[in-house]
């Protein structure tokens, strides 16, 4: 069983209003997510945490009643290039915890992907400074 590892950092189950009636259990490692559904059948679902690409988090007017959340996490993994993690507890601190996680993970493994800025620099723009004022001494 994945989710039994000696260095799990977060662990819960899906619930239902608000309660963890449901065998569909999430955890959190060093450098792993994990996703175990099935009461008979076990299937265990894992992610490289240096392949999260993004991290979102969606509420329904029930789940907020119940305290509860969906964090839809983006990754570059094959097997589950997107999924979701349904009614977790406390999902803003969850969120958080795994956003750092992913962050720690691939400052540790040096992975790094560039984001280009599509803004396009104006000749006003006050950012640049021209010296054009040396005649004043």
């Amino acid at each position: 069983m994945a989710i039994k590892s000696k260095n799990i950092k977060w662990k819960d189950r899906r619930r239902r209003m608000g309660l963890p009636l449901s065998f569909t259990r999430y955890a959190l490692s060093d450098d792993r997510l994990f996703l175990q559904t099935g009461a008979f059948n076990l299937k265990d679902e894992e992610v490289v945490l240096y392949r999260v690409r993004d991290i979102g988090l969606k509420r329904t007017f029930w789940q907020r009643l119940c305290g509860v959340g969906t964090l839809v996490i983006q990754s570059s993994d094959k097997s589950m290039p997107k999924f979701e993690m349904k009614n977790v507890k406390k999902p803003t601190e969850v969120k958080e915890m795994l956003h750092e996680a992913v962050e720690d993970m691939k400052i540790k493994r040096r992975i790094r992907i560039g984001e280009y800025s599509t803004a396009i620099l104006d000749d006003d723009d006050d950012d640049l400074d021209d010296d054009d004022d040396d005649d004043e001494i």
